[in-house]
């Protein structure tokens, strides 16, 4: 079932950079905003189809848009050589996308309820270790633990934090 919502998020998010792919290749504005509707009705009848394969969504979006592009450009220059085009890497967002900040900002909910759940010591001790990098021996220092009794609490921390992360 298509969700307009979703799909005005999107295109807010992803138009104008799609825009520029699609721009580059034309090199004709009106010609660009054609290919780029074409792209966007792509989008939407063929959403589904979509499938999770180590690439991010927007590769997928900018190769469509470029696709797009490219088979316009081709019927517009029906006869013409073709030169090859190349996407401007200025244009790639290095940072994460909108899904992958969505999936971090979960993954963050979720390990801050799962640390919810373990003691307050034993949560401190794998806070300390593992974000600010103390180690064992500052960390039995500190709370006058034996050393082998830190390293057995923060290893059954991390089997409980993900035992509770799987479900």
């Amino acid at each position: 079932m298509a969700d307009r919502a979703a799909f005005a998020t999107l295109y807010e998010r992803t138009s104008a950079k799609l825009f520029g792919v699609c721009l580059r290749v034309l090199q004709d504005r009106a010609q660009a905003e054609e290919a780029l509707q074409d792209t966007y009705v792509k989008i939407w009848t063929h959403a589904g189809k979509y499938r999770v394969n180590g690439y991010s969504p927007m590769t997928w979006l900018i190769t469509l848009a470029r696709n797009a592009a490219v088979d316009r450009r081709r019927r517009r220059d029906a006869g013409k050589p073709v030169e090859p085009i190349e996407i401007d890497e200025r244009l790639a967002d290095p940072g994460p996308g909108p899904a992958q900040q969505a999936e971090a900002r979960g993954e963050a909910q979720a390990l801050a309820l799962c640390m919810g759940e373990l003691p307050p010591d034993r949560a401190e001790m794998v806070r300390r270790a593992y974000l600010e990098g103390a180690t064992y021996a500052e960390l039995s220092e500190a709370t006058g633990v034996k050393l082998n009794t830190v390293r057995t609490w923060l290893r059954r921390s991390l089997m409980s934090l993900r035992e509770c992360l799987s479900r």
